[in-house]
C-alpha cells in the first residue's frame, strides 16, 4: 500500500513537472505588406480552461537577420518561453519582423511595412483568437538588439498600444550606425544615409527621448557591458534620466549573445508582471 502511494505521487510529482505552455504557429496574410508572414505564440498551461484568463500578451521581437522562431528555438535554456509563459501567466507572441527591416513602415519599399503588420494587423489578430486582455493594461513588448529598437519605438509611436516597453541590446541609435553589414540593411528601408540624414535621425530612439516622456510609458532597457551597443544604451540612459523619463537600466556582464538575452528575458517578464498586477 505505501508502494502504491509513493509510485502515485510521484505520477503526480511528473505530470506538474511535464505540464508546460503549448506552442502555435500562426501563419498570417499581411494586406499592407502582401505577403504571409508567421508568428509564435505561447499559450501558458492551464490556458485551456474555461475559467482562466484573459492573459496578459507579451510581443517578443527578434534580431537583424532572425525570424519568429528564433526566441522559440535558439536560447541555450531549454524551452526558454514556455517555462516563461507557464511562471508569469502570460501569453508571449514571437512575430516575424523580417531579415531586416527595423520594424520601420518603410518609405522606400512597400514589402517592408512592419510597424503596420504589428501594431495593427497582428494585434488585431491575437486579440481575436486567444484569450488576451485587449487593451493597453494588459499589452507589453519586448526584443533584443533589432528588436530592442522595434519594441521602443513602437511603443513610443503608439502609446495607445502597451502598458510597458522593454529593450535588450538595443540598438537604440540607427543614425550612428556604419557597421558595413548592417548599414546597408537600414538603407534598404529608410533610404540612403547621406541623403536622408534627418530621417534616421527621427528614427533613433536617443533621439526619441520627448517622445517615449510623452507616451508614458514605463521601461526597462538592459545591455551587457561587453555589448558593442553599451556605449549607445549608456547614452540613451543618460537622456532619460536627464529628461527625468521613468525606466530601469541594467548593466551586466554578458555580450551580444544569446546567453546574454536568455537570461534577460525574465528581468523583463518580472518588471511587466508587477506593472500588471
Amino acid at each position: 500500500m505505501m508502494l502504491k502511494r509513493h509510485l502515485l505521487f510521484l505520477l503526480f510529482a511528473f505530470t506538474i513537472l511535464t505540464a508546460q505552455a503549448k506552442v502555435d504557429t500562426l501563419t498570417i496574410q499581411s494586406p499592407s505588406m502582401q505577403k504571409t508572414l508567421k508568428a509564435g505564440v505561447v499559450t501558458p498551461e492551464g490556458y485551456k480552461k474555461k475559467k482562466n484568463g484573459p492573459y496578459p500578451v507579451l510581443y517578443l521581437l527578434h534580431g537583424y537577420s532572425g525570424n519568429f522562431s528564433n526566441w522559440l528555438k535558439v536560447p541555450p535554456q531549454k524551452d526558454l518561453l514556455q517555462r516563461m509563459a507557464d511562471k508569469y501567466n502570460f501569453i508571449i507572441v514571437t512575430p516575424d519582423g523580417g531579415y531586416s527591416s527595423w520594424y520601420f513602415d518603410s518609405p522606400v519599399d512597400q514589402s517592408s511595412q512592419y510597424e503596420t503588420f504589428i501594431t495593427q494587423e497582428l494585434v488585431q489578430l491575437i486579440d481575436s483568437k486567444y484569450k488576451t486582455i485587449r487593451e493597453k493594461n494588459g499589452r507589453f513588448i519586448s526584443g533584443l538588439s533589432m528588436g530592442g529598437h522595434g519594441a521602443l519605438y513602437l511603443s513610443a509611436r503608439h502609446p495607445d498600444l502597451y502598458l510597458a516597453a522593454g529593450s535588450m541590446s538595443g540598438s537604440v541609435n540607427i543614425a550612428a550606425i556604419d557597421r558595413k553589414n548592417l548599414l546597408p540593411s537600414i538603407e534598404a528601408v529608410l533610404g540612403p544615409k547621406e541623403e536622408n540624414q534627418q530621417r534616421y535621425e527621427q528614427n533613433s530612439i536617443v533621439h526619441m527621448v520627448p517622445q517615449l516622456k510623452q507616451s508614458g510609458i514605463d521601461f526597462i532597457i538592459d545591455c551587457g557591458v561587453d555589448d558593442f551597443l553599451i556605449e549607445d544604451n549608456r547614452e540613451l540612459h543618460r537622456r532619460l534620466v536627464a529628461a527625468k523619463v521613468p525606466h530601469d537600466y541594467i548593466e551586466r556582464p554578458g555580450a551580444h549573445s544569446w546567453a546574454y538575452w536568455g537570461n534577460a528575458l525574465e528581468y523583463h517578464l518580472l518588471f511587466f508582471s508587477k506593472l500588471k498586477s
